[in-house]
């Protein structure tokens, strides 16, 4: 699936979901809402499944992004907890994606892993935990958050453990990038000192 179709899919996904939640509250609409509900539900764990089936960091949090920037669109504007909460998990999406640009400049990202502390908290499998890491496990955890939420239907908690499992994968993966910068860089400065 290409980029735009997966972006596209995620954003149909979170409308029929909404629609579908919205549907069951209303008389008369309940069977519509679970129609729109379960095929939205449907079509956004194609989308996340495929987006961790990638394998790349920068795919698996847009797709994420993607969802949650939808979500907060359609959001009540009355709900002002969901609201600060979206709200905060897109910032630190914002804050990931600008990791994902300085990891890809090696001789950059050597220099930035200075200013990381070598303690133990401060590390996400030896390496820097930085607004990447940060934002996959803040948001990991609100999935984590919703799941233990009684009521919750079983279809979507499936989806909330999809999506825990992708940014996983996305940290493991973003993972490999600093472990290619921080070798790249290092091993660069040697051929630079045998010259």
């Amino acid at each position: 699936m290409a980029l735009t179709g997966l972006i596209d899919s995620i954003n149909d996904a979170a409308i029929n979901i909404d629609y579908g939640r919205k549907g069951f509250a209303i008389r008369g609409k309940e069977q519509k809402g679970r129609i729109a509900y379960e095929k939205g539900i449907s079509k956004a764990m194609s989308a996340f499944k495929q987006a961790q089936k990638s394998d790349d960091p920068q795919t698996i949090i847009l797709a994420e992004y993607t969802f949650l920037a939808k979500e907060l669109q359609l959001c009540d504007a009355r709900d002002k907890n969901s609201l600060t909460s979206l709200t905060s998990a897109i910032e630190s999406f914002d804050e990931a994606f600008l990791c994902l640009e300085i990891v890809e400049n090696h001789a950059h990202y050597q220099i930035a892993e200075k200013t990381y502390s070598r303690r133990r908290d401060c590390r996400f499998k030896g390496f820097p935990k930085d607004a990447f890491h940060l934002a996959c496990a803040s948001h990991r955890t609100r999935l984590q958050n919703m799941l233990s939420a009684t009521g919750l239907d079983l279809i979507e908690k499936s989806l909330l453990k999809q999506r825990a499992a992708s940014l996983t994968t996305a940290q493991n993966n973003y993972v490999e990038k600093q472990s290619i910068a921080l070798t790249a860089s290092k091993s660069s400065k040697r051929k630079i000192i045998k010259k």
